[in-house]
């Protein structure tokens, strides 16, 4: 057995100024998307899977905001959300 296949990778976690930006930004891309009549759920996670910011509307700058953030970021904030954390 290789020596990596035995070690756990620790994911650093963000700050909670930076947990409070993404969950802003992530609020203000959702009215940008339900505004232009968008299912906000699966332009996001298509622009997640795939990192092509056109997904994502440029209406109120929406676009440009999304990409000010890791998608990494992004994913962890959401999945806190989703286990409550």
């Amino acid at each position: 057995m290789t020596d990596y296949q035995d070690k756990t990778t620790l994911f650093r976690s963000k700050s909670l100024e930076q947990a409070l930006s993404v969950r802003a930004i992530l609020e203000e891309i959702l009215k940008a998307l339900q505004e232009k009549g968008y299912n906000p759920v699966g332009q996001i996670v298509g622009y997640l899977m795939s990192g092509d910011p056109t997904f994502i509307t440029s209406h109120k700058n929406a676009r440009s905001l999304i990409t000010q953030i890791e998608r990494d970021l992004i994913l962890e904030e959401l999945v806190k959300e989703y286990l409550g954390k």
